[in-house]
């Protein structure tokens, strides 16, 4: 699967400009922290409409502002993990799991709730509730709840950054699994080099000159 981004986006008095390929696997955004990295992976899942430019993917259009393409998040077909998790914090993890699950048609569904949930080892954390979880915890349940919406490829933003040693080790293998055993292809946002360099097929540099 492959990506084609080329936009321009403007945030406040901040112009972002990104031009890049990427051929599924891991493709990581690495720079320093204001960069864009984040802009992008919103401008990718149509949270944010750029000035100009075009995102494809896989010969798909998303967005082509001379065409006036523009999709909504829901026709992208991407999975976003964010940094905080952002987990729902009235519903418990199973709810939150079912969320997007629930919304895509069945046609659209690759895997299974109790696929993920053994894929996660996250089966003893289903009655519980987001604000009782760990770091660590936290992030798998959110990553299982973006593979459950059926995704075509997913986002992921700094998903490590919030966690300790121990618990970045942890998430760190989750992610290779998702890289590796499923073969999802992935927009993965860091600034930590050793990160990158261990997790990414490809490194996109953003804001380095």
């Amino acid at each position: 699967m492959s990506f084609d981004v080329a936009v321009e986006v403007v945030r406040g008095q901040t112009r972002i400009a990104v031009d890049f390929s990427a051929e599924g696997g891991l493709t990581a955004l690495f720079g320093p922290s204001g960069s864009g990295k984040t802009t992008t992976l919103d401008a990718v899942a149509g949270l944010i409409r750029p000035r100009r430019g075009r995102i494809v993917l896989d010969g798909t259009v998303l967005f082509d502002s001379d065409a006036g393409v523009n999709l909504p998040p829901e026709r992208r077909a991407c999975g976003y993990v964010f940094q905080d998790g952002r987990l729902f914090p009235h519903r418990n993890v199973r709810q939150n799991l079912l969320f997007g699950w629930r919304l895509r048609e069945p046609a659209q569904r690759w895997m299974q709730p109790d696929e993920a949930i053994a894929f996660l080892g996250i089966g003893h954390l289903l009655e519980r509730m987001p604000a009782t979880l760990s770091g660590g915890e936290a992030q798998r349940v959110a990553i299982g709840r973006a593979l459950l919406s059926g995704p075509r490829f997913l986002l992921m933003d700094e998903p490590l950054s919030s966690l300790d040693e121990a618990r970045r080790e942890e998430i760190m293998l989750v992610i290779e699994q998702v890289r590796d055993e499923l073969r999802l292809p992935i927009l993965y946002v860091s600034h930590d080099r050793a990160e990158v360099e261990r997790l990414a097929d490809r490194v996109i540099p953003i804001g380095l000159g």
